[in-house]
């Protein structure tokens, strides 16, 4: 997939003048993003997981080359808290196909008062099918350790490269991909501020070394108040030369 730049949702209504004309209707605001985009991180599926219907709908929509990242449901990743994730496993395997050649990553984000847990992350990992390309979010810092790292190359699953407030920021690679969520600039709150250019520079040189090395890289702006999120991933993408 090489390099893919995109924002986290697609679907708000303050990016209206920002990239959706006024009145643009929402229903048609993904096929407007995919002419200025090739992925998109779908948020949504974190507050309820989506039809098998709906998954197999994108994958007709979206066009060819178009790559959606799914973030999994809270009910696996902050209810459950990973515990026994089959029921959600099979659910998730079961869309994930249906998406198709559609599908990039599906990104687990554990709650930040969810601290480390060696075994149960391994279990989780272990359960996914291998044709299932993951990413996982870590909040808490007692995830920061070689051990977790090691676990994660050993499912061939992505440490998440986080930018926010209070988030640490590890250049981390544990896969054959490179995972990064951009959560805005701000340091009190997270989603907050717009990257600077002096920013986004520095974001482009790392993609290129992830590259250079052979990785695919998906990155993704979560920071999308005031349409920050896409002005700072088209000016991501136009440094990438995108």
């Amino acid at each position: 997939m090489g390099i893919q730049i995109g924002t986290s949702g697609w679907s708000y209504d303050h990016w209206e003048n920002v990239l959706y004309p006024p009145g643009l209707p929402a229903a048609k605001r993904l096929a407007y993003y995919t002419d200025r985009f090739s992925t998109v991180e779908l948020n949504a599926s974190f507050y309820r997981w989506p039809r098998d219907t709906s998954f197999a709908s994108w994958r007709n929509r979206l066009p060819e080359g178009f790559a959606m990242s799914v973030k999994a449901p809270r009910g696996l990743t902050h209810g459950k808290r990973l515990l026994s994730p089959e029921v959600w496993v099979e659910r998730i395997s079961r869309c994930w196909h249906e998406l198709g050649p559609r599908r990039a990553v599906l990104l687990a984000q554990l709650p930040p008062d969810m601290a480390r847990d060696d075994a149960r992350l391994d279990y989780f990992l272990a359960s996914l099918p291998d044709w299932i390309r993951t990413a996982v979010e870590f909040r808490h810092p007692s995830w920061e350790h070689e051990d977790v790292y090691r676990i994660l190359e050993h499912h061939r699953a992505a440490y998440c490269v986080m930018s926010g407030a209070g988030l640490p920021c590890v250049l981390r690679s544990t896969s054959d991909f490179t995972y990064v969520r951009l959560h805005g600039p701000d340091h009190q709150h997270l989603y907050g501020g717009s990257y600077s250019d002096a920013d986004l520079h520095w974001w482009a040189d790392r993609i290129r070394e992830w590259d250079g090395a052979g990785q695919d890289v998906y990155a993704y702006f979560n920071n999308d108040g005031g349409g920050n999120a896409v002005r700072n991933a088209l000016t991501l993408r136009g440094l990438l030369g995108q």
